[in-house]
């Protein structure tokens, strides 16, 4: 590779024996896609069919899934390809381009689940004004919200880093995220103290309202009466999975620049694996198996495909 090419592509160097077991991985991602796509399209559709759904509970459910899919489809295609190819490399502006959507979707996702949390707080906690305060246009301008805040803060580092000289055309990764910005030749104070400023903004501060949301929801079920506290758990424990789950994953992308010396390669690939395997496996059986309408409208479902 010349070294005019070196400036426009970058070796994604993340993949453990990749030419050894291209083909056993290529068919164990190819299978995990294709059951993210299905599962989380199906709870979608079954949301958008059934107008017992179409609260604003279920209507967050439903864009929480289809940022999964979105989420997959932004890694899959691309990982899927490499494993085929006897060179992993991406062009630096496409690099960029799934990075901004990989903390784009990430952000959305702690913001819809903050819009959750507060859909449930209002159910809960003040269920007379429930119609009230959760209108379609409240819920509308809700979700525009957890994609335009995102896209917008997220836009800005990654609009900075497309004219930043580049002095390491290697990755360690098998896609782009926050690993790109160690591929410039001077790490930018401004970008690293904008970083902190987007991830509170886009992480803690949706956690640390979800976390006081639900902390009232559970004092004020605690006590009233057990049916309160049932039809509460029912409805806040799959969010807070999701919540806790998404959590952890993306503690993992944000420390793995932090220490990308002293993390073992097969490891790092396995933790990253998780992230775009296991969370978007996870969102449509946790919604699909703890909340009970959903789960209803499934089996159904189920019933009717044996049937036929």
């Amino acid at each position: 590779m010349d070294a005019e090419l070196n400036v426009t592509y970058i070796t994604l160097g993340g993949h453990v024996e990749v030419h050894k077991y291209r083909y056993l991985y290529f068919v164990i991602m190819f299978i995990a896609y294709i059951l993210i796509i299905c599962c989380n399209s199906t709870i979608v559709c079954l949301i958008v069919i059934h107008q017992n759904l179409h609260e604003p509970m279920y209507i967050f459910i439903a864009a929480l899934l289809l940022n999964s899919v979105l989420f997959s489809t932004n890694i899959y295609p691309k990982l899927l390809i490499d494993f085929l190819s006897e060179k992993q490399i991406i062009s630096y502006s496409a690099c960029l381009l799934q990075c901004f959507i990989f903390y784009l979707l990430s952000g959305s996702e702690f913001l819809l689940l903050a819009a959750m949390a507060y859909d449930r707080y209002v159910s809960i906690c003040k269920p007379l004004q429930y119609p009230t305060i959760m209108r379609k246009t409240t819920v509308s301008m809700f979700l525009t919200l957890a994609w335009l805040l995102p896209a917008c803060q997220i836009a800005v580092p990654v609009a900075l880093s497309a004219n930043t000289k580049l002095c390491n055309f290697t990755l360690k990764g098998i896609f782009c995220n926050n690993s790109a910005y160690k591929l410039h030749c001077v790490t930018s104070r401004v970008l690293s103290v904008y970083g902190v400023i987007v991830l509170f903004n886009l992480t803690l501060l949706p956690v640390l309202f979800i976390l006081f949301t639900y902390t009232k929801i559970f004092i004020i079920t605690y006590q009233s009466g057990a049916e309160v506290r049932i039809k509460a758990a029912q409805t806040c424990l799959p969010h807070l999975l999701v919540l806790i789950n998404f959590s952890c994953l993306l503690t993992y992308d944000v420390i793995i620049v932090k220490l990308e010396s002293d993390f073992p390669k097969t490891a790092r690939l396995i933790m990253t694996l998780q992230v775009v395997l296991y969370h978007p496996l996870c969102n449509p059986f946790i919604y699909g198996l703890k909340m009970k309408e959903i789960s209803k409208h499934l089996k159904r479902l189920f019933i009717q495909i044996k049937v036929n």
